[in-house]
């Protein structure tokens, strides 16, 4: 294990920042934020991998699966805070899942141990019951953490579709996925503190896997979140102000039609731009898959 750690890209020194504990706190920030100024540069070059991870997710939200994050530690609260933003933005409770080792208690508390369980990392597959219509994608820097790894292994075995995500070339997980993105962040600020650069590429990764997916998915039309759950006061507001956007109308009337639509941005706009009633417009939305572009571009060439 120390020689294995030894070789992580992810455990080495960075000599540009071996001075970060004597310097002024204006250095010492510059410092974290010239490194973070890379991680951009480094997920582009993974972005047709990253492709296919999205064609996955979509081909199995559309199957009636689901796309489950598995991770340790930090990689698995990333993976945790993904998921669960993607009912309230999106609509879609049960497309974007997470388990992460230890479980819930470990989002806040480190577990011990928790991440070299690899028959935890099993039993979370199959509580989840995985299947063929699922897929799977592993979170952790050093592309070799045993949960993880198990996880896959089983989830592979059930059926499903796998991805890893890590921060290293030729990870260890590579060899048991169908897709491995492999976004090498390097040496970090701080020795092996892979809740910096790694963690931040990671969350990159993720929020383009899940963003992506739900664009495909018809949950956004042009660049405007059309099934955002409008669950508090300023949510509703922001769904106003979407139709607003889309349709070009002024904010009485989307106000209006909002609440005539049963609260339903994206009805409330096919109202508008249609001109139908509530019952048409949801028909249509129901024909459709939900897919609001494909609505308005071949029935009234909008957009």
């Amino acid at each position: 294990m120390r020689e294995h750690l030894a070789k992580l890209p992810t455990e080495g020194v960075n000599v540009l920042t071996e001075m970060i504990d004597v310097v002024p706190i204006e250095e010492k920030l510059r410092m974290m934020n010239n490194e973070d100024k890379l991680v951009a540069s480094f997920i582009e070059a993974e972005i047709p991998v990253i492709a296919k991870a999205v064609e996955f997710a979509v081909n199995s939200i559309r199957n009636g699966g689901r796309v489950i994050y598995v991770g340790a530690g930090t990689s698995g609260r990333i993976g945790v805070i993904d998921a669960s933003e993607i009912p309230p933005t999106y609509g879609e409770t049960n497309a974007f899942l997470a388990h992460m080792a230890g479980g819930k208690e470990a989002f806040t508390s480190p577990i011990e141990g928790a991440e070299d369980n690899e028959e935890g990392g099993c039993e979370a597959v199959h509580e989840m019951k995985v299947d063929e219509r699922d897929t799977v994608i592993g979170i952790t820097a050093s592309g070799r953490t045993p949960y993880v790894i198990a996880a896959l292994k089983c989830a592979a075995e059930m059926g499903a579709r796998t991805v890893c995500v890590s921060n290293v070339k030729k990870a260890a997980a590579s060899r048991v996925v169908d897709v491995s993105i492999e976004v090498e962040t390097g040496p970090e600020v701080i020795v092996g503190s892979t809740r910096m650069k790694a963690g931040t590429a990671q969350k990159m990764v993720l929020n383009m896997i899940s963003t992506a997916t739900m664009i495909e998915m018809g949950k956004v039309y042009k660049n405007l979140m059309v099934d955002v759950v409008a669950s508090n006061e300023k949510l509703v507001h922001r769904s106003i102000k979407i139709i607003e956007l889309a349709t070009g109308a002024g904010h009485e009337e989307a106000k209006n039609v909002y609440a005539m639509s049963g609260r339903n941005t994206k009805t409330a706009i096919l109202m508008i731009l249609g001109g139908f009633g509530r019952k048409e417009a949801e028909r249509k939305l129901a024909e459709n898959n939900g897919v609001l572009s494909r609505i308005l571009k071949r029935d009234m060439n909008v957009g």
